[in-house]
């Protein structure tokens, strides 16, 4: 069983803070040497980008990582294994250059850990980027990886998680800009030239932003489209015309983001009396079919169905392609859509789509309450909020008048 996100928090500050205050000394000197043997160091050759957790994020940080190959280094990622395959939706770093944690059990996650540095090590990585806001134990891998340039963000005067002083280019996180500029920043400053204080102090325009787009052939849709038609078949002999994906999510990773399933069931009533002839499939993983149903069931539509489990995440562009439009909690299939034409209503609460938003074709919906968002770098993403106003506050209309902007296209 993978380990629990609290549990992963409370290993990280109660093992994090003291492994941190140890480490920094040790990396002083270390630099130190480092400074004499080699007073200009070369240009980043090897990259290791780090981010765990986030799926996501793997899909916001694709522009960073084609500026870094286009400026002439070789790209790494480490990430969790449990995440990998959000790695393979874009094919930007090559399978074997991709490092995994196994975050199932306490053990693995030493064991894994242990191995990853020593890979680290043996590849003569040079520069480490951590794309981690709040995370003290993707700082002392940084600080471990025995590279000679460290990047990430330090909280400098602000408040916020202490990581120690690990990192050779600190670079300010502005909480103002969307995160994907945020992940450019960190490769201005592992490239440049010049040492600044803070990095980086550079425009970043929205193009540089935009996303590459998945590659889907026509037989990987038509082998969705067939397992649509499967499934509907006793009420649809043909595909219709409009498919319409409802992601109520599950995930426990910020439950506080949830729109409630009573309200995707509304929802799609609603929408079936819109749009009759439409087809309405419930996505989710495999474990949250049971979440899936329970909302279908309580819709009571017959034009609805159960789709949880029913592709595989690499299946997921194929997915998009054949559908015309997705509503969504704030999770990763709103990410994993901006890389297919397919559009998307995304529902926000306790973040900001300012920050996280999607960078596909996509219409966030955010009550913006005085308390939202209520999660940031700052206070690691953990909120005391157990009653999720800034959710309950988006009405179904709300998303109606949204999808009729999308499906009138």
């Amino acid at each position: 069983m993978t380990i629990r996100v609290d549990t992963m928090r409370r290993i990280d500050h109660l093992a994090g803070v003291p492994l941190c205050a140890i480490l920094t000394p040790f990396l002083y000197i270390y630099d130190f040497v480092n400074r004499l043997l080699h007073p200009s160091p070369n240009a980043p050759k090897k990259v290791l980008f780090i981010e765990l957790s986030e799926m996501g994020s793997a899909i916001l940080v694709d522009p960073a990582m084609r500026d870094t190959i286009a400026r002439g280094a070789d790209i790494y990622f480490l990430i969790f294994k449990s995440n990998q395959a959000s790695l393979e939706l874009l094919q930007t770093v090559q399978p074997d250059r991709i490092l995994t944690i196994d975050a199932s059990g306490l053990f693995a996650l030493i064991r894994t850990t242990i191995t990853t540095l020593i890979k680290m090590h043996r590849l003569k990585i040079d520069t480490v980027i951590d794309l981690e806001l709040f995370s003290r134990f993707t700082a002392l891998l940084t600080g471990c990886s025995g590279a000679r340039r460290r990047v990430g963000y330090h909280i400098f005067h602000g408040e916020g998680l202490w990581r120690g002083d690990l990192l050779t280019h600190k670079v300010h996180y502005n909480p103002h800009i969307h995160i994907a500029k945020n992940f450019l920043s960190l490769v201005h400053a592992a490239f440049s030239t010049e040492t600044e204080l803070p990095y980086s102090k550079i425009p970043l325009a929205n193009q540089a932003i935009e996303l590459a787009q998945a590659q889907v052939s026509d037989s990987q849709k038509s082998q969705i489209a067939s397992r649509i038609q499967t499934l509907i078949q006793d009420r649809f002999p043909n595909l219709p015309a409009t498919i319409i994906l409802i992601n109520p999510n599950a995930s426990d990773l910020l439950p506080q983001r949830r729109w409630a399933p009573e309200r995707f069931a509304q929802l799609i009533q609603a929408a079936a009396q819109e749009w009759p002839e439409a087809v309405f499939l419930v996505t989710g993983s495999p474990e949250e079919k049971q979440y899936a149903q329970h909302v279908l069931e309580m819709a009571s539509v017959p034009n609805a169905f159960n789709f949880a489990g029913m592709v595989k995440f690499n299946e997921l562009p194929a997915l998009y392609h054949v559908s015309h439009v997705m509503v969504t909690n704030d999770s990763g299939p709103g990410h994993f859509s901006s890389i297919t034409p397919l559009p998307t209503i995304v529902l926000f609460g306790p973040e900001t789509p300012a920050l996280y938003g999607s960078l596909g074709k996509s219409i966030p919906i955010f009550a913006g309450l005085a308390c939202s968002p209520c999660v940031s770098a700052a206070n690691h993403r953990k909120t005391p909020c157990t009653n999720n106003l800034c959710m309950q506050a988006i009405t179904v209309p709300q998303v109606i008048e949204a999808m009729k902007h999308w499906l009138a296209k």
